[in-house]
């Protein structure tokens, strides 16, 4: 048995290309599955539902034509597929930031705390859009969890000793 999906089919004019542009950057920072032009999906929750409406009344206001559907794929096999493919998405993130993590253990204690603040954002707002956590989100938290805890004094002699804020249980979808 295959879960609900929300999907949005979209049209959007050419011209003027901001608006496509936003829907585009809007639409990957919810981690959508593009099916095929002009067709994205998403797990169906209301938070999924909701935002896919909001994109769909913007792609309307800027002149374009828009629906949310629900809807459950045919087999197993497409679902996981789909999932896969978030999956995937998701993993390249993760480990874009375990590697920035292990990069960062190079510098002094101050430039550390500013990049595991902007790692730590990061990991939650990836989180967010992480609806199937593959492998990597764990050695990203790992890796996270590394660079808040290695105690390198720096010029001032004072030493890191900070965690990561969002524990690999908590999530902001599903």
């Amino acid at each position: 048995m295959t879960g609900e999906w929300v999907l949005l089919s979209y049209r959007l004019p050419r011209e003027p290309s901001s608006p496509r542009v936003a829907l585009w950057r809007r639409l990957k920072r919810l981690g959508v599955a593009q099916i095929s032009d002009g067709l994205v999906a998403l797990p169906a929750d209301a938070r999924t539902r909701e935002q896919l409406e909001w994109a769909a009344d913007e792609v309307v206001e800027h002149g374009g034509t828009a629906s949310v559907w629900l809807a459950r794929p045919a087999s197993a096999a497409q679902e996981r597929e789909l999932a896969t493919a978030m999956a995937a998405d998701r993993a390249a993130e993760y480990l874009g930031l375990a590697t920035a993590a292990r990069e960062a253990l190079a510098q002094r204690l101050t430039e550390r705390r500013k990049v595991l603040a902007k790692l730590r954002k990061t990991f939650r707002e990836v989180s967010r859009r992480d609806f199937f956590s593959p492998d990597e989100r764990e050695r990203a938290f790992a890796a996270l969890r590394e660079l808040a805890e290695q105690p390198q004094a720096d010029a001032d002699g004072l030493l890191a000793a900070t965690a990561p804020t969002a524990a690999p249980g908590e999530r902001g979808a599903r």
